[in-house]
């Protein structure tokens, strides 16, 4: 792969780890909320990048509209990058939190993201370690 991928690679594993420490945190804490959904929509604005590099920097395919995130996840089911309709779920909830002006989205939403979404970041990031071993064997 690439040098651009490596490195938006592992952008997205450091937002990602930043991401997990809002398990540890208060979640009544403001600033603690504003904090995580920054780092979620991050974190997944570098997933659905990452995808499309290995899409069509691995698999070569490039049938689809390389800046659009539906897009590029409907790709990447079909290339068995992630498994189910849960990244839809979460393309949709970065959107409604790039409106959460007085942070009440984010309220509602924080227990989603530290209980399942962080696991879907995992699970991908074990997909594409798996990618990359391949293809250095």
């Amino acid at each position: 792969m690439e040098e651009k991928f490596k490195r938006r690679y592992l952008s997205y594993k450091n937002s990602l780890h930043a991401l997990s420490e809002a398990r540890e945190r208060d979640m009544t804490d403001s600033f603690v909320l504003s904090g995580t959904s920054a780092k979620f929509c991050i974190t997944f604005d570098l997933a659905w990048k990452v995808m499309k590099d290995i899409l069509t920097g691995y698999y070569a395919i490039t049938d689809f509209v390389a800046g659009s995130p539906r897009e590029v996840l409907k790709k990447a089911f079909q290339a068995s990058l992630i498994h189910d309709n849960t990244w839809m779920e979460m393309l949709q909830m970065r959107n409604q939190l790039s409106h959460d002006y007085d942070g009440d989205i984010i309220k509602s939403c924080c227990k989603l993201i530290t209980e399942n979404y962080l696991n879907e970041f995992y699970e991908f990031q074990e997909t594409v370690e798996a990618l990359l071993k391949n293809e250095s064997d």
